[in-house]
């Protein structure tokens, strides 16, 4: 990758280990530190608009969003100035992170940016069965996991096919998880913009506030915190969509994507010069095998935090 507009490198790049999607690097030049990220151009599971995200996080920095700078973008390679901060770990946020969370997405939703991409969702895979019996014969070691819950996953497939989507729909940031948020003095900064897009408002509202309001699992889920994002948001100046499930679906859909596209790098069962890392795909599949099914059995429970 070219990364002279960086200027002169003081030392070697360094990788950031951790990414679920794509890999990440730190560069430090004589015209500051940089976050280089190298797309996963292998086997991506989305189409990724460089011109117009690139656009969309540009409008965002300018409106004062807490971000890093966006520096360039190709199709293959993001450049950000490199932000200090605290990772947030996985359990709930403070109140107060929360709201203000909530805050930045209506003012993201708010931004005047044209997008030239309309939103076609592919009908959900539905080759579960085939997926359990390749990793039964190739003896991985969640193999039997996937064939117990096989019904199970073709019943979530359909719950996201089926699922009704009010809308309205918003361009927005689209995983805003503890892993791609900062904290700098207690407050947020919003990472990992590459997912862009336009979506239906209340599937964004809801993956952010129940990724905020929760630990690893679900047992521990905080309304309190699930409500203070959706305070900030009203209080940002943007207006809740209807209640019902429609709220959940696309953090459930994109989980259900994430953990078959981890199914098949591992049975492809070679590391892959992109992407993540062979083991990090094992271990994303067996969280897949175990929370999926958990979240989708609480969905009345999840709506629940609406009323």
């Amino acid at each position: 990758m070219d990364l002279s507009h960086l200027g002169a490198p003081i030392g070697p790049m360094i990788r950031v280990h951790g990414g679920f999607a794509n890999r990440m690097y730190r560069l430090d030049t004589d015209q500051g530190s940089f976050a280089v990220k190298e797309l996963n151009l292998l086997d991506r599971r989305w189409t990724y608009h460089v011109e117009d995200v690139f656009r969309f996080e540009r409008a965002a920095f300018s409106a004062g969003v807490p971000m890093p700078e966006p520096i360039s973008a190709s199709h293959h390679t993001l450049v950000h100035r490199w932000v200090e901060g605290e990772t947030v770990p996985e359990a709930p946020v403070s109140a107060a992170y929360a709201c203000e969370v909530g805050e930045i997405l209506a003012r993201v939703h708010a931004l005047d940016v044209a997008w030239t991409h309309a939103s076609v969702e592919d009908p959900t895979p539905r080759d579960w069965p085939e997926l359990a019996a390749r990793a039964t014969a190739s003896e991985l070691p969640w193999a039997d996991e996937l064939a117990a819950r096989v019904e199970t996953f073709l019943a979530i497939a359909h719950f996201v096919d089926t699922c009704e989507r009010p809308g309205p729909g918003v361009l927005t940031h689209k995983d805003i998880q503890p892993w791609n948020l900062l904290a700098r003095d207690g407050r947020p900064v919003v990472l990992d913009w590459e997912l862009s897009g336009m979506l239906d408002l209340s599937g964004e509202l809801g993956s952010t506030a129940l990724s905020l309001a929760k630990g690893p699992g679900f047992d521990d889920i905080k309304p309190a915190i699930f409500r203070s994002v959706l305070d900030g948001y009203v209080a940002g100046g943007g207006a809740l969509p209807p209640s019902g499930p429609s709220w959940f679906v696309f953090m459930i859909g994109g989980w259900l994507g994430h953990t078959r596209w981890n199914i098949l790098r591992c049975l492809a069962g070679v590391e892959a010069s992109t992407g993540p890392d062979l083991a990090l795909s094992h271990e994303s599949v067996r969280n897949g095998l175990r929370g999926l099914p958990d979240l989708f059995g609480r969905l009345p429970q999840l709506e629940a935090l609406l009323a």
